[in-house]
C-alpha cells in the first residue's frame, strides 16, 4: 500500500476568490484534498459561501471533506458553541458531582435532531466527497474542561435523559461508577449517534466516504480515558466507517510511540478493508529540525498509512495555535507530502 492522498484542514470559508489562492497554495504543497472546518457559527451564518468554497475545491481537483468541527464542544477543535448557549439543559452531566458540563449531552433529543438535520443539511446542498468526525468524545470532567490529559475517576455522562435510559435498558438505576454495563452503554451510544449520521448522509449522497478519528491514546488494559470511542475495533468494523483514522501526535513524543500509535491504526482499519489514516501536527508545535516532518511522513508511509493529513492550513499562521515558525512548518508539510504521496 501507499499514501495516495495528503490533505490539510482549512477554517478560510467566507470568500471564494480568497479561498481559490488558498487551494492553489495546497496543490502546490502537494495536497491533494482539503477538510473543511466547520464550525456551528460557520454553518448558520456562511452557508452560502460553504457550497461555493467546496464546489471551487472539487472544480480545482481537490477532494472536499466536511468537518463537524467542535459542534456542542462532542467534538474536537476550538470554536464556540452556538447550541450549548440557546440549550442549557441538555449538556453533559458529571456523574460523581452532579456538574453540568461544557459539552453537549448526545443522548437528548434536542441535540440529536440538532446534529442530524445539520448533516442532512450538508449532505443536501454542499458538494463534497465525504464527512470527517473529528474526535468526537465525552466530556472529561476535571479541574477545568479539557479534551487532552489522563484518565480520572469521574466522568460523564449522568444526566437525567442518560439515567432514564440506562433504567430502561438495564432495568436499575445507573451507577455512579463505571461498571461494565456503564462502559458498554456510553460506547453504544457514541456509536450509534454517528452510525445513524453516517445513514442519513448517504440516504441523500450515497457516494459520501466517511472518516471517524479517535484519539490515539494507549487505551491499555489498565488505563483508557473512557472518552467512548476507545475500542478501535467497534469503530473500524463499523458500517459507516469508511476511513479509520487516529489524531495528530506531539514532536516531543519518542518514535516508539508514533510506530505504535501507526501500527495499531494500520492494523485495525486492515482488519475491517478500511483505509488508514494518520495525521501530522502543523500548528501549535514544531520539532526543532523541520526535517523530521518529512522523517515521521516516511514512517507513516513504510508502515502502511494510506491517507496522511495535517490540521492546519499555513501552519496555524494568524491564529493563537500558530506553529512558532508557522510559514517554514507548512513548507516542512509541503516538502513531506512531495515525498511520499503516489501520483498516477
Amino acid at each position: 500500500m501507499a499514501i495516495t492522498e495528503t490533505g490539510v484542514s482549512y477554517y478560510g470559508l467566507s470568500y471564494v476568490e480568497h479561498a481559490r489562492a488558498d487551494f492553489q497554495e495546497m496543490k502546490d504543497h502537494h495536497c491533494t484534498s482539503v477538510i473543511l472546518a466547520l464550525s456551528e457559527f460557520d454553518i448558520d451564518f456562511w452557508f452560502p459561501n460553504i457550497v461555493r468554497v467546496a464546489k471551487l475545491a472539487k472544480d480545482m481537483g481537490m477532494k472536499v471533506y466536511l468537518d463537524t468541527w467542535g459542534i456542542a464542544k462532542w467534538f474536537g477543535g476550538e470554536p464556540t458553541s452556538l447550541f450549548l448557549t440557546n440549550n442549557p439543559g441538555n449538556r453533559q452531566v458529571s456523574a460523581l458531582t452532579g456538574e453540568s458540563l461544557p459539552a453537549a449531552c448526545f443522548n437528548t433529543y434536542a441535540f440529536r435532531r440538532y446534529f442530524w438535520d445539520i448533516c442532512e443539511k450538508l449532505a443536501t446542498y454542499v458538494e463534497a466527497d465525504g464527512f470527517f468526525w473529528d474526535e468526537p468524545h465525552y466530556a472529561l470532567p476535571k479541574s477545568y474542561a479539557s479534551i487532552t490529559g489522563g484518565a480520572g475517576d469521574d466522568w460523564a455522562c449522568r444526566c437525567s435523559v442518560c439515567q432514564e435510559k440506562f433504567r430502561q435498558q438495564y432495568g436499575y438505576e445507573m451507577p455512579k461508577q463505571l461498571t461494565m454495563e456503564v462502559k458498554r452503554f456510553r460506547h453504544d451510544n457514541a456509536i450509534e449517534i454517528l452510525e445513524t449520521a453516517g445513514r442519513k448522509i448517504r440516504a441523500i449522497r450515497p457516494s459520501s466516504k466517511i472518516t471517524w478519528c479517535v484519539h490515539a491514546t494507549l487505551g491499555t488494559y489498565y488505563v483508557t480515558e473512557n472518552r467512548g470511542y476507545d475500542n478501535w475495533d467497534r469503530v473500524a468494523s463499523n458500517a459507516t466507517c469508511d476511513t479509520f483514522s487516529t489524531t495528530i501526535l506531539s514532536y516531543s513524543l519518542p518514535r516508539s510511540f508514533f510506530r505504535s500509535i501507526t501500527e495499531r491504526t494500520v492494523n485495525a482499519a486492515r482488519k475491517y478493508g478500511k483505509t488508514p489514516q494518520r495525521w501530522l501536527m502543523g500548528y501549535y508545535q514544531e520539532p526543532e529540525n523541520l526535517d523530521e516532518v518529512t522523517e515521521i511522513a516516511k514512517l507513516y508511509h513504510d508502515m502502511g498509512t494510506e491517507s496522511l493529513f495535517a490540521w492546519t492550513y499555513r501552519g496555524g499562521y494568524g491564529t493563537v495555535l500558530a506553529a512558532p515558525h508557522a510559514l517554514e512548518l507548512w513548507d516542512a508539510v509541503g516538502r513531506a507530502y512531495g515525498e511520499v504521496l503516489e501520483t498516477k
